[in-house]
């Protein structure tokens, strides 16, 4: 895989997508608006039938294709995410600056165990006692 620095103009090295058979995926970047080539997941077809499979999905060849790129974009996009630094950025519950309404963590309802197990029907040890259904 042709390594990628998003801090880059978005060009990837001279010559790197000619002779290795790498397909380039055009990606969109928020942050710009401009498109960026992004170099994809390796991702083959066989994946995408054996993915579609497992979740028992009739794809066509051609939905396997399209399929396929919509993974690899989506690929992409994680890649990206996962190159962003984040250290030192506190977590959000919600992008916009909210509190969330809290209660005290204390009990409001009292033991009444013994209460409901003095009219189950049966019961052993502190525990429901139940008719055997599989024999």
């Amino acid at each position: 895989m042709i390594p990628y620095n998003p801090s880059e103009t978005g060009r990837l090295p001279e010559g790197s997508h000619r002779g290795a058979g790498v397909q380039l995926l055009r990606a969109w970047s928020p942050a710009s608006q401009l498109p960026r080539l992004v170099p994809p997941m390796s991702l083959s077809a066989a994946d995408v039938r054996r993915i579609a499979r497992l979740a028992r999905l009739a794809l066509s060849d051609e939905e396997a294709a399209v399929t396929q790129a919509q993974l690899i974009s989506v690929f992409g996009l994680i890649e990206r995410l996962q190159a962003v630094d984040t250290e030192g950025v506190e977590p959000m519950t919600h992008p916009q600056p909210m509190a969330l309404r809290l209660r005290t963590d204390t009990v409001t309802e009292t033991d009444r165990r013994a209460d409901f197990q003095a009219v189950a029907p049966a019961v052993e040890r502190g525990l429901y006692l139940v008719p055997r259904v599989l024999e």
